[in-house]
């Protein structure tokens, strides 16, 4: 049971373990693009390259839809970033119940966006919990861990990491699964990991450079850090921090270094509105900016 791209290795590792997948669950096909076509989702779409029987239910309010679940027999359901809030009557449909490929050591950052809080808040490291799930949002006892430093990654890097990682852990679960002890999380150091919003990808380079550069690598690839520069909306991305000090907001050279509360950071590679990615010597050699320059 997963959505976007970060639930397709656990399935792909799922099905080279060797396990019998009686059928993929995932968001139904959203209009996307420029067209607005209805798109299946990454799970949907390697789940019918494997030959995998795939239902998208909206929600498992309706009675079929639970007694389709439960018509499968299942040992197990492996969930991975799926996006719907599972009922009791699914959690309790499995013989050995439902579990869950985290994102974050839990039981800090539970919820929506584990991994570009943990950049955020400047974590050293975060990791890959598998937990069997209970109604509470990422409550429930712990199976296995693993960690991974988080500095200096960005939010799209380190969910591909994470992805892998899960994918590896979940295997390793479910061959151990008789034989593993779920520990109860603890009460200390629970933080939860709240949606992203896209009003908190306009920088404020009145913050520090560290912050800034966090910034920049939580919202990247999406929906990436930006500031104005005149009338240009401006994405940045690989931030470097550089012991400097000048005016917040303010460029201190030809090479887009912008001065921050404390020190400045430049981003080597940078985003015009309508355009794709591009390394800053060739935006600067197309749309110079100079020092003094401001951007807010």
């Amino acid at each position: 049971m997963g959505t976007p791209e970060f639930a397709v290795p656990a399935l792909e590792a799922l099905v080279a373990a060797g396990h019998d997948v009686a059928a993929v669950y995932t968001q139904p096909p959203r209009p996307a693009n420029r067209g607005k076509q209805l798109t299946p989702s990454p799970v949907h779409r390697r789940a019918e390259a494997l030959g995998i029987a795939v239902r998208t239910p909206v929600n498992f309010k309706a009675d079929e839809d639970r007694a389709d679940f439960a018509a499968l027999g299942l040992d197990v359901a492996v969930v991975a970033a799926y996006g719907l809030i599972l009922p009791q009557a699914i959690l309790d449909s499995p013989a050995r119940g439902c579990l869950n490929i985290h994102a974050s050591l839990l039981p800090r950052w539970r919820g929506a966006a584990p991994i570009q809080r943990a950049i955020l808040a400047g974590d050293g490291e975060t990791g890959v919990t598998i937990m069997g799930m209970e109604r509470g949002l990422d409550t429930g006892p712990m199976f296995l861990k693993r960690t991974t430093p988080v500095s200096g990654k960005s939010a799209g890097a380190l969910t591909t990491e994470l992805a892998w990682m899960g994918a590896e852990l979940i295997v390793a679960a479910l061959a151990h699964l008789p034989n593993l002890s779920p520990t109860p999380q603890p009460e200390d150091g629970v933080t939860y990991a709240s949606k992203i919003d896209k009003a908190e990808a306009k920088l404020d380079f009145g913050a520090d450079a560290e912050a800034v550069a966090r910034a920049i690598l939580a919202f990247d690839p999406a929906p990436g850090a930006y500031a104005e520069l005149g009338e240009l909306r401006l994405k940045l991305f690989d931030p470097e921090v550089v012991v400097a000090s000048g005016a917040p907001g303010v460029t201190l050279d030809d090479r887009l270094t912008i001065g921050c509360g404390n020190g400045a950071v430049r981003p080597r590679t940078v985003q015009p509105a309508g355009k794709p990615r591009m390394a800053v010597a060739d935006f600067l050699r197309g749309s110079p900016v100079a020092a003094g320059a401001r951007l807010t």
